[in-house]
């Protein structure tokens, strides 16, 4: 069953990415009037960058991780079977 799990979770974490992406670009919109700074640019504000970088990645960890998790929980739902372990190992 998990085999019929990993092509499902493919193509919704690209649509998390997008979402992500359309997410973190709207709010940058309320931050700055102008679009959000690429580290690829070697003229750069690091004054933008920097809480940039910080509100693209906690949006996308956000969207990833609850995208993936809803996903986990509707295949557990629909086939009986968690595609995953079921807690993490103790240390």
């Amino acid at each position: 069953m998990k085999v019929l799990f990993l092509p499902i979770s493919i193509a919704a974490g690209l649509g998390a990415g997008q979402l992500a992406r359309k997410v973190f670009d709207f709010i940058w919109t309320r931050v700055d009037d102008e679009e959000a700074p690429h580290p690829k640019y070697r003229e750069i504000d690091l004054v933008k960058l920097i809480p940039a970088l910080v509100i693209e990645g906690a949006i996308f960890r956000l969207v990833k991780g609850m995208t993936d998790h809803g996903l986990r929980r509707g295949f557990a739902r629909v086939t009986g079977s968690w595609p995953g372990d079921e807690r993490p190992e103790a240390a």
